[in-house]
């Protein structure tokens, strides 16, 4: 197994990437701790794992608030011992013209979006740095790449996280720390469904430009960050990863 005897930590692992991710982990060795602010959606995944054998818990955590995570991150060093990837994933957006947003908007997108990486991140470093070694994926989108019409303060967010991870692989690579960045496109998920009934016009030109002419699946960015928290990625880091049927092409 490509994680056997590993542990892992999974920020918003109750639903939608998250969750594929702590499944894919499972199935592979490792042992998962999934931080989500919906406790009870987290239960359930850690049950489902269980039943399939593999070993998951969950807790608690609102990326948003830097003690939570403290609390959340040391309750899973507790229950391990020690931590070896950390996949930095919760998300949130509401599809809307910057012209209607208004500061308390902006705040929550950047307080989930992109200080909840900088928070879940600080809370697991100094663990990893004392034991030199660790491997980290955030979780950004295309969106922080070229622009997303509808979500302009998250495409701003998006774009802050994959420069912060590139900026701290370059820190944190002497430590023997690797971390990378996943671009997930259009994916088919809770949060997407949240926005679609509202923005089908934006969502359908999104589809008709994408080369592979459909949205993604939530394993297949499972897949990709799972990769990259592998040892078969042990020469890469500091690299942004779109997973996108061809939308976005640098």
């Amino acid at each position: 197994m490509i994680f056997s005897e590993e542990t892992a930590i999974v920020t918003g692992g109750a639903s939608g990437i998250g969750k594929a991710v702590v499944k894919t982990l499972a199935s592979e060795g490792a042992s998962t701790a999934i931080l989500d602010i919906n406790l009870q959606s987290a239960q359930n995944v850690a049950e489902e794992v269980s039943s399939q054998g593999g070993k998951a818990i969950a807790l608690y955590a609102d990326v948003t608030q830097p003690d939570s995570m403290n609390e959340a991150v040391s309750r899973a060093i507790d229950e391990f011992g020690h931590i070896d990837i950390l996949v930095s994933n919760a998300g949130w957006d509401e599809m809307k013209p910057f012209n209607d947003t208004d500061p308390s908007f902006w705040h929550r997108v950047v307080d989930i979006n992109y200080l909840g990486h900088l928070a879940v991140i600080k809370a697991v470093l100094s663990h990893m740095i004392e034991h030199n070694t660790g491997r980290i994926v955030t979780v950004a989108s295309d969106a922080g790449r070229v622009g997303s019409s509808g979500e302009v303060v998250y495409s701003g967010a998006k774009g802050g996280v994959i420069a912060f991870t590139k900026a701290l692989a370059r820190e944190v690579s002497r430590n023997g720390i690797r971390i990378n960045c996943v671009c997930p496109g259009l994916v088919d998920t809770p949060l997407l469904a949240s926005t679609t009934s509202d923005n089908d016009k934006i969502i359908n030109a999104i589809v008709r430009s994408i080369p592979m002419k459909r949205v993604g699946q939530p394993q297949e960015i499972a897949d990709a960050i799972c990769f990259l928290a592998s040892h078969q990625a042990e020469y890469i880091t500091g690299q942004t990863l779109s997973v996108d049927g061809g939308l976005t092409m640098l």
